[in-house]
């Protein structure tokens, strides 16, 4: 069977076409990609962005939101009267953003046990002398003593307790010594 007339025949692109018209029309309905889930279950796709966000008693604009008064800028004090207050129909999305937010934050950062063992290695071995820890054979990366000194203090940053407790075991064996 005979291929179609044209279809081998690159397609012409039409100037004429408004693409930006197409592109908005085609995800105007949707809900965004927001990484924030209260966000994303409160959402009406039936709405605007400015609408959801406005119901939620979010911003979209941060400038519109808290504008800066010329009488502001200049150090006059305002006298209260303004803008009435938005009506807020979603208040629990955010109150579990302000819940989220006030929860701790968990350190999943750790070193790595090579670096852990070096600083053991050097403290144990010279103390507080970080030109001797320069010239130490195991510095095999040739640090200068600000970058033994800075490694040192990450460690003591990561793991207080167990620095300490370093320090406590190094102290008997120094004593011993004299």
């Amino acid at each position: 069977m005979p291929k179609a007339k044209g279809k081998n025949r690159r397609q012409k692109y039409s100037y004429n076409l408004n693409r930006k018209r197409l592109y908005r029309s085609a995800r105007r309905r949707t809900t965004p990609r927001i990484g924030c889930s209260h966000i994303r279950h409160a959402w009406d796709p039936n709405k605007s962005v400015a609408q959801n966000l406005a119901d939620m008693g979010l911003a979209g604009d941060p400038n519109k939101a808290l504008p800066i008064s010329k009488k502001k800028l200049l150090g006059m004090e305002s006298d209260g009267r303004g803008q009435g207050k938005k009506i807020v129909r979603k208040p629990y999305v955010v109150n579990e953003m302000e819940y989220e937010a006030s929860l701790p934050e968990k350190k999943d950062n750790t070193l790595s046990r090579d670096l852990t063992d070096y600083v053991r290695y050097m403290i144990e071995n010279h103390g507080e002398n970080y030109k001797e820890m320069a010239r130490d054979e195991k510095n095999y990366y040739q640090d200068t003593p600000k970058q033994i000194k800075r490694k040192i203090n990450v460690y003591k940053n990561f793991y207080p307790e167990e620095y300490k407790a370093f320090i406590a075991s190094l102290k008997p064996e120094k004593m011993d010594v004299q």
